[in-house]
């Protein structure tokens, strides 16, 4: 039951080990749903400790299946109004990007939607894809605005095979493929497009956006690669709070008339702008030039045209929460008021691809 009395539902979400999806189950349960989720290996206990502990919400039934089985997702769906996918391969960096990301990814996404058809109870289907899908193409010059309308350009990746092209494309076609499937067969699907993702979550690992976000902070050189890899090939560093991203998800399920894509975006940033604001807060310096300030803006103005309001809107709030969960990782030592290095933010040109994924 929800706070009101009111009977929500049914909701599956897919992924129940990862980050953005332990979230999203805590919140569906606070909102008094019932909760169905998938992961891999039910026996894995340090990986999936935390359903236990969010166990103690409301009800929480934890079910083993895989993307690349056809039919192993049909139990963890039935009788679901509601269907978040957000479990997706992460195998970013593989060496055989089209067998190993990009078909699995596409593969997946299809198993679960045929669940989905086979149940017949799901009134809406919500897909987490990323900003990958939308960010990744070659823009000259400033000012761009990337909305819905703007997607990857898939020719692209594959003719210049950057280290992690395989990313970007595997979410361009499973979105294409889903909205294709979803229409043949009566689907209600919705497609959210998260941004860099940060801020506390129940899973007992953080997504690489937190380290990377955190790393201007820790000192980290290779989660620092990240971040810069972002700026680069990105234009910005575009954040979400990752409770106004479940708050989204939730959002569009619940909207009759929410439909197509939503970015999920509450600001676009710079490494520049970010060292400015952590060197005033925690009294560390950066040296080296930087972009000033974005040259391409992510917009999330459908979504807020739509009803949606952020909470988490400036860095100071999202930080305050980043920062305590990192040292809580360990990622940042526990005492803050010692001032902490930033890793040098000037280096080469080399181009990099924008892999801000959802797990």
């Amino acid at each position: 039951m929800s706070a009101g009395g009111e009977k929500k539902g049914t909701a599956c979400v897919t992924g129940g080990s990862g980050y953005i999806a332990s979230a999203l189950i805590k919140m569906l349960l606070e909102k008094g749903y019932a909760v169905k989720t998938t992961v891999r290996n039910t026996d894995d206990i340090e990986k999936n400790s935390h359903l236990k502990d969010l166990q103690a919400l409301g009800s929480l039934e934890v079910f083993r299946a895989d993307l690349d089985e056809q039919g192993s997702f049909d139990e963890a769906v039935a009788g679901c109004d509601y269907a978040f996918l957000v479990a997706a391969p992460v195998n970013i960096h593989t060496k055989n990007p089209e067998k190993e990301l990009i078909e699995p990814a596409v593969k997946g996404t299809l198993n679960v939607l045929r669940s989905c058809v086979k149940a017949g109870t799901v009134r809406r289907v919500v897909l987490t894809s990323s900003a990958a899908a939308v960010s990744s193409r070659p823009l000259q010059g400033d000012g761009h605005v990337l909305d819905e309308d703007s997607w990857s350009d898939v020719e692209y990746l594959t003719a210049n095979k950057s280290a992690i092209w395989g990313y970007p494309v595997s979410k361009v076609l499973l979105e294409k493929e889903a909205c294709r499937f979803a229409q043949e067969h009566g689907l209600s699907l919705v497609t959210v497009c998260p941004v860099v993702t940060v801020g506390a979550a129940p899973a007992t690992k953080a997504h690489t956006s937190v380290p990377s976000c955190l790393s201007l902070l820790s000192g980290d050189q290779a989660a620092f690669a990240v971040l810069d890899g972002i700026e680069r090939a990105t234009g910005c560093i575009p954040l979400v709070h990752i409770d106004d991203l479940c708050r989204a998800e939730v959002f569009v399920a619940e909207e009759d008339a929410a439909v197509g894509r939503y970015i999920c975006c509450s600001l676009n940033t710079t490494i520049a702008e970010l060292a400015r604001f952590l060197a005033d807060k925690y009294r560390s310096t950066a040296s080296g030039d930087r972009l000033e300030k974005p040259r391409v803006f992510l917009s999330s103005a459908k979504l807020v045209r739509e009803g949606f309001e952020f909470k988490y809107k400036t860095l100071e709030h999202i930080y305050d929460d980043m920062v305590e969960y990192g040292k809580g990782l360990g990622i940042l030592p526990s005492h803050a008021d010692a001032p902490l290095p930033l890793p040098p933010v000037d280096g080469d040109e080399s181009e990099h691809e924008n892999h801000v994924a959802a797990e």
